[in-house]
């Protein structure tokens, strides 16, 4: 795992930190500091994450795709290039109802989205 201690970190494609695997869901940690976290996630077809609930804000851009993602009480479709933006606090869960693979970069602060998953 890669320490923050320095004032720049480059990671080639490829490289991550750590990964969780749940059936139909890969979670990658490619970045986490004292402040924040960058993590690649993919969904496949017709599955969702768990329902999510912690401190923070966290920022989704979807990179191939398209998804929905329930953050409260409101659904939001996003596809490629979108951007969507909340309180952590906000009980929220990402679903894929279409018909291929959804890959979007989750970036929070503070770090809670990795150990929430535990």
């Amino acid at each position: 795992m890669k320490h923050m201690d320095e004032d720049i970190v480059f990671i080639k494609n490829g490289d991550e930190q750590s990964r969780t695997k749940k059936p139909g869901k890969l979670y990658r940690l490619m970045l986490q500091s004292q402040k924040m976290e960058a993590i690649i996630a993919e969904i496949d077809p017709h599955m969702e994450s768990r329902i999510f609930q912690h401190d923070g804000e966290e920022m989704h851009l979807v990179l191939e795709g398209e998804m929905e993602y329930t953050v409260g009480e409101k659904t939001y479709k996003l596809s490629t290039g979108d951007i969507l933006w909340h309180q952590s606090n906000l009980k929220h869960h990402a679903r894929n109802s279409g018909v291929q693979k959804v890959v979007y970069i989750t970036i929070g602060t503070p770090p809670s989205l990795m150990s929430s998953m535990l």
